[in-house]
């Protein structure tokens, strides 16, 4: 088994900090909740191996803000909308796991809406040993004119930062969001009235 692979299973071993409770399908117009009806043949998340290209940058767009609060997870008590787990690991070109990793997550809640006062729907994070990250959320609602994200930074100690975002598969505006990347895309599915999404992120560096 490769260290890959044992790095897999480890993570599907990972608990969800109970986020496996109902939530609302507000902000969740446009998404199937069956998963055999989720769109079939999805460029898969990419896999690590040597000389693989690192993940795709993306724009920062208007809305980040720093100094956001050091969490897991961005769950408010009554917050409306579908909860959501996103989990991975930060790997080299090279395929080896990087700890430390900084991780600063923003999004819009479920009606499309950005807190730009303070700092709901966003929060930093450090990747553990193993370069695992997981982050506990809501379904986004959709933005005017975007398709449906997630707004990341990432930066290993003593490197750049990447500045990316995350897609969700079978979203209509995917066909016509000027931005939107394919390689971006998470592996989602459905669990009770929940949903899981995973997405590896490659660093350009060996």
């Amino acid at each position: 088994m490769s260290r890959k692979e044992m790095l897999k299973k480890s993570l599907v071993a990972m608990p969800l900090l109970g986020l496996a409770a109902a939530g609302t399908a507000q902000g969740a117009e446009h998404f199937t909740d069956r998963p055999d009806q989720l769109p079939r043949n999805l460029p898969p998340t990419p896999e690590c191996n040597d000389g693989d290209p690192a993940t795709p940058p993306q724009t920062e767009g208007p809305y980040f803000k720093p100094n956001s609060p050091q969490r897991t997870n961005l769950v408010e008590p009554g917050m409306p909308g579908v909860r959501l787990t996103v989990s991975g690991f930060v790997f080299t070109r090279a395929c080896r796991p990087v700890p430390q990793v900084l991780l600063d997550f923003w999004q819009c809640d479920n009606g499309g809406q950005y807190d730009n006062v303070g700092y709901r729907l966003r929060g930093h994070q450090f990747t553990d040993a193993q370069g695992k990250f997981l982050l506990a959320t809501i379904w986004p609602g959709l933005y005017p004119g975007r398709t449906r994200h997630i707004h990341v930074k990432v930066q290993a100690p003593n490197r750049p930062i990447l500045t990316t975002q995350l897609y969700f598969p079978g979203e209509p505006r995917n066909n016509t969001d000027p931005i939107f990347d394919p390689r971006l895309l998470m592996n989602i599915r459905t669990v009770g009235d929940a949903r899981e999404g995973t997405f590896d992120f490659v660093l350009n560096f060996r």
